[in-house]
């Protein structure tokens, strides 16, 4: 693909993985070194190209989340399975969300951070769902009592307040649309999923986290968005004749960007992963529009090469927990990693397997996660 051939990759941890001609991310979980993605990644299909603009700077880097994750990046990753790896560069490759299901605590989330990473895509957008969560939320918030305080000369926008969005050079806030003293740009924020759709250069990664929790209706009105990749604001919408160009936070930290007419639509559409713990069925239009990949438990050396990616100078001194942790898991119906790796950070502070408080430890560290007692 655009003469771009990797027979055989390094893990880092070791062993290596066939790579496919076509693969663009490849599981190594290091940056692609010398390689730009927008040189790699071929052109969307006509039906998911989209023509948002202007083009936006490049995005911020990746975030410490990304380290607590992952760990370090000079650090090993563990080792994707190929299957898995076909999945991921085939939702990257058609612009599609990828829909990643599996038990609770088996990386699936990790899959966002691990892919911002290889390819060089920045900080993970999180949109992490709850039962009270709506299609508005995660695409931006409107504070109405903020503004209606500011009409009536109250609160720091009222009062000018240095750096805000849609403050001249003096600090003073700039006429708004109803004639008082601050701009509507000022009291919107973007979230996860509408700053994703913001019009960059390469994809933004947005993980939007166990979406089965959320209320019933929330993935079907997912679909508009997500198959469109463009969505409006109302309240900019309305006030568009006296304040075309509004000025609005994002869910980046200390960003803004402008928005034209009320209207956001996206250039390169992001890379979404929907994470699910299967504990409902999607409706069938939704999955229709997902590539669907799920999740395996974790081997002993992809465990293994957890462990190394967290902590220095370990290798081969914790077999033995994590074959008794597999065991455990298997028993039990399945523990989460971070389970293992509490273990493993009591062992590295100094707690020895011959503590007659060891065992204990562990019990309560392995716990079952439907929560048995």
């Amino acid at each position: 693909m655009n003469g771009v051939h990797h027979p055989v990759e390094s893990t880092g941890n070791g062993g290596s993985v066939s790579s496919r001609s076509w693969w663009i991310y490849r599981g190594t979980g290091q940056p692609l070194a010398d390689i730009r993605l927008g040189d790699v990644l071929p052109p969307p299909p006509a039906w998911r190209d989209f023509d948002g603009g202007p083009v936006l700077p490049p995005v911020p880097a990746e975030s410490a989340e990304t380290d607590r994750r992952l760990g370090g990046a000079d650090r090993a990753t563990p080792r994707q399975n190929p299957h898995d790896i076909d999945l991921i560069n085939t939702a990257l490759l058609l612009r599609r969300p990828l829909l990643v299901t599996g038990r609770p605590g088996i990386g699936k989330s990790t899959l966002a951070y691990l892919v911002a990473r290889e390819l060089g895509l920045g900080r993970v957008l999180h949109w992490g769902i709850t039962s009270r969560s709506t299609l508005r939320s995660g695409l931006y918030e409107y504070d109405a009592i903020g503004r209606a305080q500011a009409s009536l000369g109250r609160g720091p926008a009222a009062a000018g307040t240095s750096g805000a969005p849609g403050t001249g050079a003096d600090g003073e806030a700039g006429p708004g649309p109803d004639g008082g003293g601050a701009r509507i740009g000022d009291f919107v924020r973007l979230g996860p999923l509408g700053t994703a759709l913001l019009p960059y250069e390469l994809p933004r990664v947005l993980l939007i986290d166990e979406l089965d929790k959320s209320d019933i209706d929330l993935p079907s009105d997912l679909l508009h968005v997500l198959e469109n990749g463009a969505y409006d604001i109302p309240e900019l919408v309305r006030a568009r004749q006296r304040e075309r160009h509004a000025q609005v936070f994002t869910d980046d930290p200390d960003s803004t960007v402008t928005v034209t007419d009320g209207r956001i639509r996206c250039r390169a559409f992001p890379f979404v992963v929907i994470t699910s713990n299967g504990e409902r069925q999607f409706p069938p239009a939704f999955l229709r529009r997902c590539v669907r990949l799920d999740v395996s438990p974790p081997r002993e050396d992809q465990l293994a090469a957890m462990i190394a990616a967290h902590f220095r100078d370990q290798d081969g001194r914790h077999d033995a927990l994590i074959r008794a942790f597999v065991e455990r898991s298997r028993e039990h119906g399945g523990l989460a990693a971070d389970q293992l790796l509490n273990a493993v950070f009591l062992r590295t502070a100094g707690v020895r397997d011959d503590d007659a408080a060891w065992g204990d430890l562990l019990e309560a560290l392995w716990r079952e996660l439907s929560g048995a007692p």
